[in-house]
Parts: C-alpha cells; sequence; structure tokens
C-alpha cells in the first residue's frame, strides 16, 4: 500500500463509544514495551504517531489510525503491565473484549511476542483469549535485531511451542531498528484487504510457517 496520509482519528476509553465505520481494520496486540508503538510507526513510516515511552503500560485507551482512506490500524491497550491496578486491568479487558466483539470490520488481530524471550504467561493467556473471542491472531516476533540471524529459527520456534500456535500460523520477524519485515507484514495486509486469502507465495512472503 502506498501511504499518501495518516491521523489519529478516534481515541476510545473505557466509556466511549466505539467508531461505526466501514473500513476494513487490522489490530495489534502486545505486552506493555513488546514494541507496538515502534512497529506501527515503522509500518506507517512515521516517527512518532503512535508514542513510544520508557513507562510501560502507557497506552490505556484503543486508538485508531486512519490510512489514507482505506483502512484503520487499532492499537490496543497493553497488557501484562504489573503495577496497574487490578480493577483498572479488568476495565482495559472489557473494554478490548468489547471491541473484538462489536467490530464488524476486524479483518485479523496481530499478536506482538519479543522474540528475544520465551512467551510469558501473559502472553499465552492473551493468545488462548483472543481465539476464544474467535479470531487467530498472526504473530509478529518483535525486536528481531536483538539477535543472531543463526538463532532466528530457535526462537520463533520457542514462540510456536511456547503459545501452541495452531497449525499454520504465520509468524513475521520484525525489526524497527533495522527496518525488516514490514514490507511482508504490508502484502499480508494488503491480502486480506483485497479479499484474497493469504497462502505460500507473495502474501506470505517473510513468514515463518
Amino acid at each position: 500500500m502506498v501511504i499518501k496520509n495518516v491521523s489519529l482519528d478516534t481515541v476510545c476509553g473505557v466509556t466511549s463509544k466505539l467508531p461505526d465505520h466501514a473500513l476494513p481494520e487490522v489490530a495489534f496486540a502486545g505486552k506493555s514495551n513488546v514494541g507496538k508503538s515502534s512497529l506501527i510507526n515503522g509500518l506507517l513510516n512515521r516517527k512518532s504517531l503512535a508514542r513510544t515511552s520508557s513507562q510501560p503500560g502507557k497506552t490505556q485507551t484503543i486508538n485508531f489510525y486512519k490510512i489514507n482512506e482505506d483502512l484503520f490500524f487499532v492499537d490496543l491497550p497493553g497488557y501484562g503491565y504489573t503495577r496497574a491496578p487490578e480493577q483498572e486491568k479488568k476495565r482495559w479487558g472489557v473494554m478490548v473484549e468489547n471491541y473484538l466483539h462489536r467490530s464488524k470490520s476486524l479483518l485479523t488481530v496481530f499478536l506482538l511476542i519479543d522474540i528475544r524471550h520465551d512467551p510469558s504467561a501473559n502472553d499465552k493467556m492473551m493468545y488462548d483469549w483472543i481465539v476464544h473471542q474467535g479470531y487467530e491472531p498472526v504473530i509478529i516476533a518483535t525486536k528481531q535485531d536483538k539477535i543472531n540471524k543463526s538463532q532466528l529459527q530457535k526462537h520463533v520456534k520457542a514462540i510456536r511451542d511456547g503459545l501452541a500456535l495452531r497449525p499454520g500460523t504465520p509468524i513475521f520477524p520484525f525489526s524497527a531498528l533495522k527496518k525488516q519485515g514490514g514490507e511482508e507484514i504490508w502484502a499480508y495486509i494488503d491480502s486480506l484487504v483485497s479479499g484474497e486469502p493469504p497462502q505460500k507465495g507473495k502474501a506470505q512472503k517473510g513468514a515463518i510457517l
């Protein structure tokens, strides 16, 4: 996709009404500090559209980024921030569940996992929870630049085993620092938007199945 303009279109908090529009959506979920904002900025070729922070758990809203007049990126609140009050965590969970149930345009949910580490209990819980909501998460393994290339397959296998992924689930290694993996993720998104089932080949280029 040729990105001509991008804007933060809607910000939804716990009590906000979700937007009702016809454009397709792809959502991004991940643990706090997994690099979700860096991923979104990298994919959109922007430096600070999605705010990055050294303070985990900063994103407490659902943010809708409109791309051209074609698509929305939906940034979901980060999970696993242990210092957040339990009541606040529950509110975030209800907010995200409400979005997943009510969105009429959501094509897929990308779940971000830090490639350096085995999936945490929170990662596994989030993966299973998204599946329970009726979606099959696609995995983006962030911070690829932090491991040796020779260790890539080993770390990808650890993610696949740790999450007990369904067979055929694609994993896209990504590095915001080295700008690796973005084209492959966009090819996958474009295939979804065009209505073509993602298959091995162009749409799956760069993915590890």
